[in-house]
């Protein structure tokens, strides 16, 4: 079996479409508007805030007779005041390498605003076996032997069974897939496992907020961790408003704007 360590890759993100964008503005009467958003994703963000009031320039709604210029001061303004539906436009796509099916059945309670595509082991027959190891066990020595040996007798017994059946002389796919999901019954919920997760701004930031607190199993700590350590150069007006506190050696990504 393999120690492993959850890694996060941010594999895509919202692009705008730059011809699609010019017609609306000039079809909105601000066919010179711009913005120095850092990014699409902010960018997009930032439409559609202003499309909500008409507020690109001075006067295309007559109650409307000053402007927030610049992204950062704008989309600082929309999470100081809560107005987080304009966030949920923006989708980023992460793929969670390594992670345990204990990380994954959490996720997938975060539903609203997200897309989810897991590793199915109906399909993907198992071998060798890896997994995370907790903090607690794994600077224990003896718990750390206990779990290590553990994984690699369920390991072993993956190998006797596709033994038994003869699995790797099966020429039927649909029989293959049967034996497989029969075996993964005995795998620990602890196996690494890979997942691909999409979600909205406005999730990202409630996710991170409940999923970096110190009471958050840890696990997902380490992993939104990361995730944060991905988004918060690359989307600087969007988590910016962020502290970050170190708690028991993980990071505790903190904001006044919650929930927005």
């Amino acid at each position: 079996m393999e120690l492993v360590e959850p890694r996060v890759f941010l594999v895509g993100e919202t692009r705008l479409v730059e011809e699609g964008l010019r017609a609306y503005l000039e079809h909105a009467g601000a066919p010179a508007w711009s913005t120095d958003a850092p990014s699409d994703a902010e960018h997009l963000c930032e439409v559609y805030g202003r499309l909500c009031y008409r507020s690109f320039e001075p006067g295309l709604n007559p109650n409307v007779t000053r402007v927030r210029k610049g992204n950062d001061t704008y989309l600082g303004h929309i999470l100081e005041v809560g107005h987080g539906s304009v966030l949920e436009h923006a989708v980023l796509n992460f793929v969670f390498a390594d992670v345990s099916r204990v990380f994954t059945h959490e996720l997938v309670r975060h539903r609203a605003g997200t897309a989810i595509s897991q590793e199915s082991l109906r399909y993907v027959r198992l071998g060798r076996l890896s997994a995370y190891v907790p903090t607690q066990i794994r600077e224990d020595e003896r718990g750390l032997e206990i779990f290590c040996r553990t994984m690699e007798q369920l390991e072993q017994v993956q190998r006797e069974l596709a033994d038994a059946f003869a699995i790797d002389q099966e020429e039927k796919f649909a029989v293959k897939k049967q034996l497989t999901s029969a075996f993964r019954r005995i795998a620990p919920l602890g196996l690494a496992t890979t997942v691909g997760w999409s979600c909205n701004f406005r999730t990202l930031r409630h996710v991170i907020e409940i999923r970096t607190a110190p009471d958050a199993e840890e696990e997902l700590r380490l992993v939104f961790g990361k995730v944060y350590d991905a988004v918060k150069g690359r989307y600087p007006n969007v988590f910016g408003d962020y502290t970050v506190e170190m708690v028991e050696g993980l990071p505790w990504v903190k904001t006044s704007h919650r929930k927005v």
